[in-house]
């Protein structure tokens, strides 16, 4: 068929061109938006490759997040909670204290773990708190790259961030404690930037985090900080006396807030109780001082002497906020190693904005062709890189919670760090029993012959009291009147480690016997007194004494 003049395509000419490229554009644009939210950032593969760094080579991997047994009693009050749709009032898992009132003060964590397990075992729990922990990491990342600092400064500090934290990271109530207060921190420096009315937000965020873990106050205390650090700064002239007026009333608004709880005010005087105990310092090692050892601690002490040398700097100019924040945790921290996850999130990303102004100072005197003004032009390159984030993260812990990703399948606490094997050869016998065991693996019995099993003392240190926690100490650790307690409550079966003082007591005790040991447990079972009462009389080299009186344990 000949081609006529019009059947002739159309030659695009100069005024129809930016016509045509403006049809395209917009299909170019969304060609871009689709390459920018499928392809990766530098920022989505620092996000994952830390947590997974550190977890792949840990011994343990992230059976790590379950060596705290405390999980294990939290799982079974949320279960209690969704089964009854009602708050937790009395106690549920203790023959020492059966009934008495007892605050579930994490009620709603609990609700969210249990929910977890219901799910996907404690598989889905250890998980949860490795996206936990790894959100941690990035938002601690962000705020130092938000605060300037380039991606040679930042991600050493994010590495002594997550391995600094790892101390206590575990599948627990308070990992939500550690995330809120970096967050609460960056959502505070953002407003004192540029003030704006979402700060009144951190009022309803307080409703959530108090229903979470007993932590909430860290976000008071950084509230009231804040406000003290403004004022101070109102007196030499840096700020208007309105702004920590502002922040004052912020802080009274969150405490108010606060009380929002299924225990109103009770919540606040219990956690003050709670956190002025001193005989709980003696029991749980995370209340206890750090001790400077192992390479987490390592990571934590060069950030402690940085962060105090950079709020001297900060106090000679003036700059009060900041240093008031960093010296108030580092003090939290020395007491108790549980804040030091805390106090890492709140002093690096003053401690990196300082470095980079460092950085910047050497760079600049160097010249572009030295080391550093190499460096800085590649930093420069990757910055856009930091700040884009893609579903990508999300979307590959998705799948690890969801058991898609081939991970090491998890379907009990460590064996190494709990009598997994002694329960179930002898969980039949335990349940029969008034037992004796040390505080975690009573949390472990919680979790799997509950409610079958009730014990003496468990993780709850807090709620069992100083006079009870005195005897528990007492016969662990075997002291005089370890056998005047062991009558007091009645035990016939005692499970510990080999270690502990009151076991080596009892292998040579003529009044009970040894039902097995794996080597990483002992197992005990009282004698009968008939027989009990023999072996005491040769034991003591009397065998013609006449016998003692039976006397029944009910």
């Amino acid at each position: 068929m000949a081609t006529t003049p019009d059947s002739l395509p159309d030659i695009p000419t100069a005024a129809s061109r930016p016509q045509a490229e403006s049809c395209r554009a917009p299909g170019a644009a969304r060609a871009r938006l689709w390459t920018r939210l499928l392809q990766p950032s530098l920022f989505d593969v620092l996000l994952l490759a830390v947590p997974l760094w550190f977890f792949g080579l840990a011994e343990g991997g992230i059976r790590l997040l379950l060596v705290d047994g405390d999980t294990g009693w939290h799982i079974r009050t949320g279960e209690w909670i969704l089964a009854n749709r009602s708050f937790v009032h009395h106690d549920l898992f203790s023959f020492s204290k059966a009934g008495e009132p007892w605050f579930a003060w994490e009620w709603l964590a609990d609700v969210i773990l249990a929910l977890l397990h219901s799910w996907g075992g404690l598989q889905a729990v250890a998980l949860f708190g490795l996206v936990v922990g790894t959100l941690f990491c990035g938002v601690v990342f962000r705020m130092m790259v938000w605060r300037g600092a380039n991606f040679w400064v930042a991600l050493p500090l994010a590495f002594a961030a997550f391995t600094a934290a790892t101390l206590h990271l575990l599948a627990r109530p308070h990992i939500f404690t550690m995330l809120f207060v970096p967050l609460a921190a960056w959502w505070i420096q953002a407003d004192l930037r540029r003030p704006s009315p979402w700060i009144w937000l951190l009022a309803p965020f307080t409703v959530l985090w108090a229903n979470l873990h007993g932590g909430w106050l860290a976000l008071v205390s950084l509230l009231g900080l804040a406000s003290a650090g403004l004022a101070a700064e109102s007196v030499f002239g840096q700020r208007q006396w309105g702004q920590a007026l502002r922040y004052a009333a912020l802080t009274a608004a969150c405490l108010a807030a606060s009380l929002v709880n299924p225990y109103g005010w009770k919540l606040h005087a219990h956690t003050l109780d709670y956190l002025r105990a001193d005989h709980i310092r003696n029991i749980v090692g995370e209340f206890r001082s750090p001790s400077f050892r192992g390479e987490p601690m390592l990571h934590y002490e060069l950030v402690l002497l940085a962060a105090c040398a950079v709020s001297g700097l900060l106090l000679a100019r003036r700059r009060f906020v900041a240093p008031f924040w960093i010296l108030f945790w580092a003090h939290a921290s020395l007491q108790s190693a549980r804040h030091i996850p805390l106090f890492v999130a709140v002093a690096l990303p003053f401690v990196a904005g300082e470095l980079q102004q460092l950085w910047d100072a050497w760079a600049a005197r160097g010249g572009r062709r030295s080391t550093l003004g190499v460096l800085t032009e590649l930093a420069e390159g990757f910055g856009r890189d930091l700040r884009r984030m893609t579903p990508w993260p999300a979307v590959v812990l998705g799948l690890a919670v969801a058991g898609v990703l081939p991970l090491p399948r998890i379907d009990d606490f460590p064996g190494e760090h709990f009598p997994a094997g002694m329960v179930r050869k002898h969980g039949a016998l335990m349940q029969e029993a008034r037992i004796l065991t040390k505080d975690q693996w009573a949390d472990y019995l919680i979790y799997r012959l509950h409610p079958r099993v009730k014990v003496f003392f468990d993780g709850r240190s807090d709620f069992y009291g100083k006079d009870l926690a005195m005897e528990y100490l007492g016969m662990m650790e075997g002291r005089h009147d370890w056998r005047e307690l062991l009558e007091k409550y009645r035990f016939d079966t005692v499970l510990l480690p080999p270690g502990v003082p009151l076991a080596s007591l009892l292998k040579i005790s003529p009044e009970w016997t040894v039902v097995d040991d794996d080597g990483a447990a002992v197992l005990f079972r009282r004698k009968p007194r008939t027989e009990a009462a023999l072996r005491q009389r040769v034991f003591a080299g009397c065998s013609n004494c006449p016998p003692s009186a039976p006397n029944e344990i009910p």
